[in-house]
């Protein structure tokens, strides 16, 4: 193969900027390892990039900060072809070409092989949200056994695969959604509470946990964030790990009126080296022998990605959207 497919962002805009181009396989050089890419996952960093938000953006770009498939060559011999492995975040569709592509060149730092028989669209799924859930759970909450747990944007990829990870932790669970019909998702899913999301969650968690939550997931972004630090309990944990509403900024951030007292607001944004290998794997397992669920999935094949992210914009889907692509013939 000499040349390939690929998602081409030509600049800032609607999703029809999106477009199916053909374009040469690139050339790893040393240190770096091309992957034959079987699925990519479809983030809100994408999302940002196309709408304007992203710093440092420059265009035309191939998208996407992950991708799983199989080594294709590894020029230094470290890794042979046809290895699995999963690629994330390392200036993957920012600082060079990523992820939404029948083919990609990374940095081999950003490789964690695996191995594994799942479908390639449930391993697309898995790694940067793995990667964000996980980081999130132990180094930006240090979520123990026997705690509450408040998940703001529950239905998120992120939000469904923290529940999980929660739950298997031996922790309660609240999560919020937006939309009623979604309730029953986040039920059945495992959520201990489901609370539908008027923007005043706080005093629906204290029904629950009078003396607030021990720990919160923000997901959601700044519009939500005093909300959230009040349905927390003194000596409590907020974490800010995602932007679902696109605001990141407090304006005019005033600390001792803005953050009840003692409540803690802490972080978390992860790479590929943040995610140990051992517990990719071991993820991968349990959803394979059904002892482990991170939640929907929703996949679109490459000629639809334009598709795919009007429907995250629109808030169309929930749980992961995954783009696919299959073995040629």
């Amino acid at each position: 193969m000499t040349t390939m497919r690929a998602i081409v962002l030509t600049g800032p805009g609607p999703a029809g900027n999106l477009r199916v181009q053909v374009r040469p396989v690139p050339e790893p050089p040393p240190g770096w390892v091309r992957i034959r890419v079987h699925a990519f996952g479809l983030n809100r960093s994408e999302l940002h990039l196309r709408l304007g938000f992203a710093e440092n953006a420059r265009f035309p770009i191939v998208p996407g900060i992950e991708a799983t498939g199989v080594v294709d060559l590894d020029p230094d011999g470290v890794l042979p072809p046809g290895r699995q492995v999963a690629a994330m975040m390392g200036g993957m569709g920012r600082a060079f070409d990523g992820g939404y592509a029948e083919y990609v060149v990374v940095p081999r730092a950003q490789v964690i092989p695996f191995r594994s028989a799942l479908p390639r669209e449930v391993l697309g799924a898995v790694p940067e949200t793995l990667q964000t859930a996980y980081g999130s759970l132990t180094t930006g909450l240090d979520l123990r056994a026997g705690q509450t747990l408040l998940i703001r944007g529950g239905t998120s990829a992120l939000g469904y695969a923290a529940a999980a990870l929660a739950k298997d932790r031996g922790a309660t669970v609240l999560a919020t959604t937006r939309q009623p019909a979604r309730l029953a998702e986040l039920a059945e899913h495992g959520v201990d509470h489901p609370i539908l999301d008027d923007g005043a969650v706080a005093a629906r968690v204290r029904e629950i946990v009078p003396d607030g939550v021990h720990a919160a997931l923000e997901l959601v972004g700044t519009p939500t964030l005093p909300d959230t630090l009040a349905a927390t309990r003194v000596h409590g944990t907020v974490c800010f790990a995602g932007m679902l509403a696109d605001e990141w900024i407090v304006k005019d951030f005033y600390p001792i009126a803005y953050l009840p007292t003692g409540v803690r607001l802490t972080s978390y944004s992860g790479d590929a080296t943040d995610l140990p290998a051992e517990v990719l794997q071991r993820t991968l397992d349990r959803l394979a022998d059904g002892s482990l669920s991170l939640g929907p999935i929703t996949p679109y094949p490459l000629d639809r990605i334009a598709a795919a992210h009007h429907d995250i914009e629109t808030g169309a889907v929930s749980g992961k959207v995954i783009g696919v692509i299959p073995d040629a013939g």
